[in-house]
């Protein structure tokens, strides 16, 4: 195999969506932005961990998001909780038009319309 892992996943915004963007990442969903490197620093955006992986937020003049499938998937352990805690910032959920048996799941999308999906952690995903 010639793949070890994954290091990062990028996801982009319009200039006009970053602040709504890294106010998102950061506080709602709670992850810890790490240092971008000083080369790269002007383009804005930031990066964030999870685990060993990162999650770079990145903006681009059109991006068109809205429209895609691509997703991230994020673990929880409980499902029910952090659905009531994205409601709470008013974020709206996408109900799971394709259930899986025997997978929890629903579906977001960030402020500059990054599909994201949130899944239980005792869930197997395909």
């Amino acid at each position: 195999m010639w793949l070890d892992a994954i290091d990062h996943i990028q996801v982009t915004s319009s200039p006009e969506a970053e602040d709504a963007m890294l106010f998102f990442y950061g506080k709602v969903l709670g992850l810890t932005e790490i240092p971008k490197p000083e080369t790269i620093k002007a383009n804005g955006g930031a990066w964030y961990v999870l685990g060993n992986i990162q999650i770079h937020v990145s903006t681009e003049k059109k991006p068109d998001n809205a429209a895609s499938r691509r997703h991230i998937c994020y673990l929880v352990s409980d499902l029910q909780a952090f659905q009531k805690h994205l409601r709470s910032h008013s974020v709206e959920i996408i109900p799971d038009q394709q259930p899986i048996p025997g997978h929890a799941r629903f579906f977001l999308r960030d402020p500059a319309g990054n599909r994201i999906e949130i899944a239980e952690k005792h869930t197997i995903l395909s």
